[in-house]
């Protein structure tokens, strides 16, 4: 199975903002820093699970288990469902890109234990 950590930052809300991704599995480890342009963190958060989606569909993965730091991001993908109507195309879009995969897990973790994430996303503001 691959471990997948993904995390979106915002320098501002809204702000030039980046996705971070954290993929291991398989005896290796990729990171990807990528630069988002402006949006707020809750977006951030969903383009880069979205970005881990697609990166993962495009290396062939087909077990994938995703963690993020958001609740927010999290709950919805448990409900499939989201309050803010500017989210409902993000959620969309994640459960289309979910129907891809063999199988798919997604669980929260505290920030402590997404900090690669974190540092990428925060590397990709800074690209920008």
């Amino acid at each position: 199975m691959i471990e997948v950590y993904v995390d979106g930052a915002s320098a501002g809300d809204p702000g030039l903002s980046g996705a971070g991704i954290f993929i291991k599995g398989h005896g290796k480890a990729e990171q990807y820093s990528i630069p988002l342009g402006r949006m707020t963190n809750h977006e951030a958060e969903y383009h880069a699970l979205i970005k881990g989606l697609e990166i993962c569909i495009e290396k062939g993965y087909q077990v994938v288990s995703f963690r993020t730091d958001s609740q927010l991001v999290d709950r919805a993908i448990e409900k499939q469902f989201v309050k803010n109507a500017s989210y409902v195309p993000l959620l969309e879009r994640v459960m289309e890109l979910m129907e891809q995969f063999d199988l798919f897990f997604i669980k929260w973790i505290p920030s402590k234990e997404n900090k690669v994430a974190d540092q990428l996303a925060k590397n990709a503001i800074l690209k920008q």
